[in-house]
């Protein structure tokens, strides 16, 4: 068998990351955030394949894909995050796990951003970490991935 795959899916904007209001996201680019989860995965076997999109069908069709060619997600939905009923029941349709992360405290900031469509479908959420929160997200979901294997086996 191959090596065990993570998806890192970015929505809307975070093609900007490092440059778009860096007092809040950083300063640090999207392919910081990629090879950060790379390499925490590494030290578990894990390979990632990373995807970013500003259409929200995009974004559905990798969710989807997760089903056969992945072993869970970390995704980072930005501003669909709170509007978008369609990444919800993409995640409501797989079986494999979830994670939401945010790079910033979301419920610190404006109070539209408090409330996530998806967090109810998502196996955990990081927020308020800056882009260490997806090196987090990675060990909290390979964690979850492991455990479960040994639970099944």
């Amino acid at each position: 068998m191959g090596k065990k795959r993570l998806f890192l899916i970015n929505g809307p904007n975070l093609n900007m990351l490092g440059k778009r209001e860096p007092d809040t996201y950083g300063k640090k680019s999207l392919d910081d955030v990629v090879t950060l989860v790379e390499q925490a995965a590494a030290d578990f076997g894990y390979e990632v394949t990373s995807f970013q999109s500003n259409h929200e069908g995009d974004l559905v069709d990798w969710i989807q894909r997760a089903e056969e060619e992945a072993e869970g997600i970390i995704i980072n939905p930005a501003a669909y995050t709170h509007t978008s009923i369609a990444l919800r029941d993409a995640i409501s349709a797989i079986s494999k796990p979830v994670v939401e992360i945010h790079i910033s405290n979301v419920h610190e900031r404006e109070s539209f951003r408090h409330n996530s469509m998806l967090a109810p479908v998502c196996s955990g959420q990081v927020v308020g970490f800056g882009i260490d929160g997806y090196r987090l997200a990675a060990l909290g979901m390979i964690q979850k991935i492991e455990s479960e294997g040994r639970n099944h086996s």
